[in-house]
This record gives structure tokens, sequence and C-alpha cells, in this order.
């Protein structure tokens, strides 16, 4: 009974989410359904994505990939799966070989994994991948991502070195204690459109992946189209299994 209960609280939250995203939208004056939501279900139980996929939700993202790989197989073919953040070169094969109904990576922050990824891609035959280049706007040394100034040379290899790829559009991770938001969406906003200006690409065809849990109503009204909510869908995350298996 209370796994049950937890469940349903994570569908409430969920239709608390859309609510949100849907108020967020039409102040910016846009449409709610020009913003994707992410449901981040790490460490969370299989039963508790599958009570999330069965209310409606279809867009689920994970950021370890042995968690991720033991879970998708679990879970309906028909999830779009988002890989999120940065991925180990090493890990790529795997991730692709295992998740066929990947739908895009967002963390491609050098050209190393971005090959990696292109070859993966090629190697079981699958169509191009989406993928977001991870840019860091916080400018923490310890935080993955490209540095701002470089977004374009990497978005360029994706784009003309890598065919099994598809660039999509730009992602960042902020601080964990949101004192860099809201500076890390205007970061964002400008690099994309240096990007586009670079490549001569419409802006609608670069997605912004910004804004979490703590954060994401103000990521939509900056123009964000792409959020990831963790922690208000599914309830406080448990690391302690994950510390376990390391």
């Amino acid at each position: 009974m209370a796994a049950q209960a937890v469940e349903g609280a994570a569908v409430t939250a969920l239709r608390s989410v859309f609510h949100r995203v849907r108020q967020a939208a039409e102040r910016s004056c846009r449409h709610a359904d020009d913003v994707r939501v992410v449901a981040v279900s790490k460490t969370k139980a299989v039963s508790l994505i599958r009570q999330v996929y069965n209310a409606g939700h279809r867009c689920f993202g994970e950021n370890y990939v042995q968690e991720f790989i033991e879970k998708a197989p679990q879970l309906p073919q028909d999830i779009d799966w988002h890989f999120i953040g940065h991925l180990q070169s090493n890990k790529a094969k795997s991730l692709i070989a295992a998740v066929p109904n990947l739908s895009m990576v967002q963390g491609v922050d050098n050209e190393k994994i971005a090959n990696h990824l292109d070859r993966a891609v090629s190697s079981i035959g699958r169509k191009p991948l989406p993928v977001m280049v991870q840019v860091n706007t916080s400018g923490e040394i310890s935080k993955s991502g490209i540095e701002p100034a470089n977004c374009i040379e990497l978005v360029k290899h994706v784009k003309f070195n890598c065919p099994n790829l598809m660039f999509s559009g730009l992602m960042t991770i902020g601080m964990p204690d949101y004192t860099s938001t809201p500076e890390n969406f205007r970061t964002l906003s400008r690099c994309r459109v240096e990007i586009c200006k670079e490549l001569g690409m419409p802006e609608k065809q670069c997605e912004l992946s910004m804004g979490m849990s703590g954060d994401f109503e103000l990521a939509i009204e900056m123009g964000s189209t792409n959020v990831r909510i963790g922690s208000t869908i599914f309830g406080p995350r448990d690391y302690s299994k994950k510390q376990q298996q390391q």
C-alpha cells in the first residue's frame, strides 16, 4: 500500500508539473506543446516509472549508464528515453546497444564522445541519433560541458563529421543550489544565437534544454524547449544503492 501511495503521488505531481509548464508557457506567449517535459527517473524503481507511463507520459531521462541499461529493457518500447549529462566514451556502445529506443543524448561535451557515439550508432545500423551539446554555463571547473566560447566548433564537428548523429540543440546544468540562475539561461541563449548565425540555422531548429525542478518555470519563460524534472515528480532521490554499487 505504501508503494501505491508513492506512485499515486508521482502521477499527481506529474499533472501539477504540466499545469505549471502550461502557465509558464502562457506567460511567455508560447504554447505548452512546444516544451518537452523529461521525467528524470534516476534511482527510481521500474514500478514507479511504469505508473507514470500508465498515466500517459512517454518521455523519461536517466543519468547513469548501468542503471539505465538495466531498467530500459523492463519497460515499454515506446518510451522516448533521454540520456542526460556526461557520458563516458567507453560506455557509449553499451548504451546504444542496450537501449534501442534511445531518443536523445543530452550531454555531448567533447569531440571524443561525439566520435564514439557516431561509431556506436553506425555499428548497429539505427537511424541518426539526436544529440544536444552540453555547455558549461556556470564556469564550474568540476562541471562537465564545453566552454561557451568553444561550443560553435563542437557543434560544427557533430554536424559535419558525425553523419550518424543529428545536432538538435544545446543543454546546460547549472549550480545545484540554482544560484547561477538565470545567467545560465542567458548564456545558453547567447550560444544559440551565435551558432545559428554561424551555421545559417533557424533558431527554432536549435532546442534549448535548461531548467530542472527548482527553476523550470523561469527556464520556460526564458525560452527553454526542454525541461528535466526529477524530484518534483518522483520525490527525493535515494542514492544509497548507487553508493553501495560503487
